[in-house]
């Protein structure tokens, strides 16, 4: 039998609804998302390098260990938002010969290295930055353009977290899940990594202003340091979180247990289907999802009965789940021989 495919063409032609009885689950995409992605990405680099080259000269003026951190913090950003829009565009690209599925898995490389860009640049500078003020002191400057400046940022931050956070919502409410539920399923990562970077910059933001004020109120240098020191963990937190999901999903994540049933009992109501014994997913892009499943159809099907209830199959799980692109599908007697088979390292089969 032939095993069934949708194409992503098929996919995009074929009509039907945001799955309606996914709720609580996001892994479909949202359609029009990429245009709306693209421009949260572009406006939130764009107030990144402004704030960044604002805050280097407030830093230089007041000598603020805290405020060179929060520029090196912008500049991260800056060179993030860049690899992320590289990201956006690349995984768009339409599938050919040598990747049949796409690029989709692209965008997840792009965003991962904009991860370990937070890490590397803002976190390891603002930490560096902070201790070397702790231990060899600072000569304070005139505070007064500092405060200005971060002023300013949380106003332009603020502006380019608020496009961030409608989007969010927005799709949150056609999945008919929480903001928060949405940012932890999305498959995404580009809105994820500005949602996450832009909050943590307000954070940022508000630790360089208390860490400057400590020091004018104190003289203390220790506090404009520790306020360094501070921002760099808070940026080492969101590498680490935002790097986790885009090498989970890199690698090849499966769709949640509840859209793998409901996947399932798709499949189990077809004509002439006895029982799905076995059903893998894998995300292949934002929003895009392959199936593949063993198929026990009745031992008195036909040839015929096999092959409609297939065909029927791509048409009903691209209607209904519309983040699924790729069906495939494999007649299988529904015992142990539907399990799928392990392999030892050198590709050997083994029980």
């Amino acid at each position: 039998m032939r095993q069934p495919r949708v194409t992503a063409e098929d996919s995009a032609s074929t009509p039907g609804p945001p799955v309606p009885d996914t709720q609580g689950d996001v892994g479909s995409p949202e359609h029009g998302s990429d245009g709306e992605s693209t421009g949260t990405v572009v406006l939130a680099g764009l107030a990144n390098l402004g704030i960044a080259i604002a805050k280097l000269v407030g830093g230089l003026i007041s000598h603020s260990s805290a405020m060179l951190s929060e520029a090196a913090h912008s500049l991260a950003d800056t060179i993030t938002e860049v690899l992320l829009f590289i990201a956006l565009k690349r995984g768009n690209k339409p599938a050919d010969d040598r990747h049949p599925f796409g690029y989709g898995r692209e965008t997840y490389f792009w965003a991962f290295m904009a991860s370990l860009c937070t890490f590397a640049l803002g976190a390891g500078f603002s930490i560096w930055q902070g201790i070397s003020t702790i231990v060899h002191g600072e000569e304070q400057g005139d505070p007064l353009i500092s405060y200005i400046v971060l002023a300013v940022a949380f106003v332009l931050e603020g502006s380019s977290l608020f496009k961030a956070v409608r989007q969010v919502r927005g799709a949150a409410r056609r999945w008919r899940v929480s903001p928060a539920r949405y940012l932890q399923a999305t498959t995404d990562t580009t809105v994820k990594a500005v949602t996450f970077e832009d909050s943590a910059a307000l954070v940022g933001l508000v630790l360089a202003a208390l860490g400057l004020f400590l020091e004018q109120l104190t003289g203390d240098p220790a506090w404009d340091g520790a306020a360094a020191i501070t921002i760099g963990l808070l940026l080492l937190a969101v590498a680490y979180a935002l790097a986790r999901a885009n090498v989970s999903l890199l690698i090849g994540q499966s769709a949640s247990q509840r859209i793998e049933d409901e996947l399932r009992t798709e499949i189990t109501a077809l004509p002439h289907v006895d029982s799905v014994p076995f059903l893998i997913t894998s995300v292949i892009g934002p929003g895009q999802l392959v199936v593949a499943a063993k198929v026990d159809f009745a031992d008195d099907a036909t040839a015929d009965d096999i092959e409609q209830p297939s065909d029927g199959a791509e048409r009903r799980l691209v209607a209904r789940h519309e983040g699924v692109r790729y069906v495939f599908l494999d007649p299988t007697a529904g015992d142990d021989r539907a399990r799928m088979q392990s392999h030892d390292a050198d590709g050997a089969p083994r029980d």
